[in-house]
């Protein structure tokens, strides 16, 4: 179903062996099952991001001190009583109230792994940013259209993009080009 990392966490071991058992049956990928916060944020250690199913207090810890301690890539499904949550649940914080109905489980943790794949694309999508070099080797480029073509800023830089399609090159290979050939 997905490859979304998956950590299961509740301070009972036999509650989060449960989970994990519901989840990995239903074709969830689940990494790691911990019984403690410091279990829990150690188990994210080498990986990029995913989601951490958990309870609300573990023995050494709470549930927002454990969220506290998640990388950005890492979403947090709370599963706790309304008694515990208070009505307010923390921005970022996705929650199911107790008891737990494991089609409702199944659901949200099927639409929050689309999510979160979803994110991972556009950014794998996402050009790499420029460094400050290749950004000063675009716009030396355009001052040079600029000064020697009566060009306007979006002129040039239209220009250099344009080149740059043409001979199918990236744009900071363009713009070092025209620099050669314009000195």
């Amino acid at each position: 179903m997905t490859t979304t990392n998956i950590i299961v966490a509740f301070s009972r071991a036999e509650d989060a062996r449960n989970i994990r058992n519901i989840l990995v049956r239903n074709g969830f990928n689940v990494v790691a099952v911990c019984s403690s916060g410091a279990q829990t944020i150690s188990s994210l250690d080498g990986l990029s991001g995913g989601i951490v199913v958990c309870g609300y207090r573990f023995a050494d810890m709470l549930y927002s001190d454990v969220r506290e301690n998640l990388s950005p890539g890492f979403e947090m499904l709370l599963i706790a009583s309304a008694s515990k949550v208070g009505g307010e649940v923390p921005e970022g914080i996705t929650w199911l109230p107790m008891p737990l109905i494991v089609q409702r489980l199944l659901d949200v943790l099927g639409h929050m792994s689309d999510v979160y794949a979803q994110r991972k694309k556009i950014q794998r999508q996402k050009p790499a940013g420029r460094s400050q070099a290749e950004l000063q080797t675009i716009a030396r480029a355009k001052e040079l259209l600029m000064e020697r073509n009566g060009m306007t800023e979006s002129e040039a830089h239209r220009y250099i993009q344009k080149c740059s399609m043409d001979s199918g090159s990236n744009m900071v290979e363009t713009a070092r080009k025209l620099i050669s050939l314009i000195q």
